[in-house]
């Protein structure tokens, strides 16, 4: 038999697979990664918040245990403390910049009532900048007023 006589048809390749839809699995990845990121995010965010927290009680405490440091270096170490932790847990440009009243307008916000906006946060505000460091400060007040705020951006927080 011949070859050419038989009727047989040449075979075809069948079309390139397009681009357009993707799988299923582009479109689940393309899902999948912004909401990886977000997470990511906010898992660091979270995480750093509580580790700023968690360090600035420790702080406080050792604050509150140091015996060799007059109360004048308690108000300034007080007020370092207050400053660091306001940084670590908010954006850097709502509290980096505030100061006077508007700082103590800031560290009033976790209550209902102001706290810090009284003659005990104007010792806050003033006694680390004093010349003459004579009187006796309300250190054991302002301590715990520092564990009342850090305490109500730890309820804040979760």
């Amino acid at each position: 038999m011949n070859p050419e006589q038989l009727p047989l048809k040449d075979f075809h390749l069948p079309e390139p697979v397009g681009w357009w839809p993707p799988a299923l699995g582009w479109w689940l990845l393309l899902l999948l990664v912004p909401l990886l990121i977000i997470l990511g995010f906010w898992l660091y965010k979270k995480i750093t918040r509580r580790t700023a927290l968690r360090s600035a009680r420790n702080i406080l405490c050792q604050i509150k245990r140091d015996a060799s440091q007059d109360g004048w270096q308690a108000v300034a170490q007080i007020s370092v403390l207050l400053r660091r932790t306001a940084i670590s847990c908010y954006p850097r440009a709502q509290a980096a910049s505030l100061t006077g009243q508007d700082w103590l307008q800031f560290l009033d916000r976790p209550f209902s009532e102001p706290r810090f906006a009284t003659e005990l946060g104007q010792q806050l505000l003033e006694a680390p900048y004093r010349r003459q460091r004579s009187g006796e400060l309300p250190v054991d007040a302002l301590l715990q007023l520092c564990e009342d705020w850090l305490k109500a951006l730890q309820r804040n927080s979760t």
